[in-house]
Formats: C-alpha cells, structure tokens, sequence
C-alpha cells in the first residue's frame, strides 16, 4: 500500500547504515551520531541505544542468531553487543572497517586494502586473510549461512570465498568500473 507506519527519530545525525534482526522485530541504525539505536518495528518504539564509538558507526549487522550486533566505526574499533542487553560485550581495536557479521566470524575490510581479514567475533582471534583483488576492498558480507563471504572491489570484480577454507570458489568478473556493494 506504501503506507508509512512508523517514523523512527532519534539520532543527531545522518542515519548511514542499517540491519535488520534476522530473528525478530528489530531494525539497528548506525548514525553519524557516533551512536547505533536498536528500533521494534512492531511498536515503534527505540529499545536501546548502543553507545561506545568516538566516531561515525559506518556499518553495522546483527549474527545470525541475532543475539549479538557488530558495529564498525571510524574510530578505529569493532564492537560486539549484546542485543538483550545493548551493552557492549566485546571491543576490538583494529583498522577502519567494513563490518558484516554472521556466526562466529567478523569480516574487516580495511581501506585501501586489497585484503579482508576475517576474525573470530567471539575471541576477537584472527582466523585468515583474503586476498585476490587488485584494487582496494569496497564492501564484504556473509551469505545467510555464515558459510561464504563475498568482497566487492574497485578493481571491477567480486570475489566469493569459503568462510572455513579462506579459498576463494568464485571470482565475478565483466564490470567496466568498481562494485562498491555486494550482498
């Protein structure tokens, strides 16, 4: 119908990323604001506002359990949250990042880089490197199984690894110009 139902204010900023619970009725918001909100989109209300970033929170997801929410800032840090609580249950002091998370693995994508790091969310323990680009790394995620990741690159390609093998099964070739999304 187009109908709007519900108009979620509360940030001081620009909204620049967004996530939705796989597993419930919440939508998280990553703001200029330094800060992520955590909406019901059954009520309409805010359930938690996540703060801990210095700066901008870039990027953000929720596992897939969605028990945990990940976020990416250009402070320098990922953080892990608890989703029950909205506190914060792990911080990992790394490189500017693009963050998607899904399971037990957290994906940097450092920029320029023409690498991802993949860790584990849990421990914050460095699992693996993937390389293949030739140009910086623009965006990663997980599939819904946790199982591949996926890089797009300013080379023009996308690449699709094997989360547990770190190998790269797929590379997506014919752009004339950069992918800066991939999901």
């Amino acid at each position: 119908t187009g109908k709007c139902f519900y108009t979620f204010r509360g940030h001081s900023a620009e909204i620049v990323c967004l996530s939705f619970n796989p597993q419930s009725t919440l939508l998280a918001t990553g703001s200029m604001d330094t800060t992520a909100k955590l909406w019901d989109l059954e009520k309409g209300e805010e359930v938690a506002t996540l703060n801990g970033h210095s700066a901008e929170v870039i990027a953000l997801s929720f596992n897939t359990t969605g028990d945990r929410i990940i976020t990416g800032s250009f402070d320098h840090t990922v953080v892990v949250w608890d989703v029950a609580t909205g506190r914060e249950q792990n911080l990992l002091i790394k490189m500017p990042t693009n963050n998607n998370a899904t399971g037990k693995y957290e994906l940097e994508g450092r920029v320029p880089c023409l690498c991802v790091q993949l860790w584990d969310a849990a421990t914050g323990t460095p699992l693996g490197t993937l390389a293949a680009h030739s140009a910086e790394v623009l965006d990663v995620c997980f599939d819904y199984a946790g199982q591949r990741v996926a890089t797009a690159s300013a080379d023009g390609s996308a690449r699709v690894y094997n989360a547990g093998t770190k190998q790269c099964i797929a590379k997506l070739e014919g752009h004339e110009d950069e992918i800066s999304k991939v999901s």
